[in-house]
């Protein structure tokens, strides 16, 4: 998983932009939840600084901080939601 820092980074599915991530937001989260493969590719369209989250840190943050789990299942809410939309 990784969180931006800086710059923006655009969420592509099947070759299709599905959304463009900015400063504080995450991606990634998925593959450290269920560990299948990647469902979609990350792309900087501006000059990025991330901060990588491997999984053992991932775990830790969700079992001592219960915020933390709560924004990863946010985001992953919001992102259903705006592919539900789509479609």
């Amino acid at each position: 998983m990784f969180v931006i820092i800086q710059g923006e980074v655009e969420m592509h599915i099947h070759g299709r932009k599905v959304e463009t991530a900015g400063v504080g937001d995450a991606f990634g989260e998925m593959a450290l939840i269920d560990e299948a493969p990647r469902s979609g590719t990350a792309i900087a369209v501006t000059d990025c600084r991330i901060v990588p989250i491997n999984a053992k840190r991932f775990h830790f943050l969700v079992q001592q901080t219960p915020r933390f789990a709560l924004q990863i299942m946010k985001i992953m809410s919001d992102r259903l939601r705006q592919r539900d939309a789509i479609a």
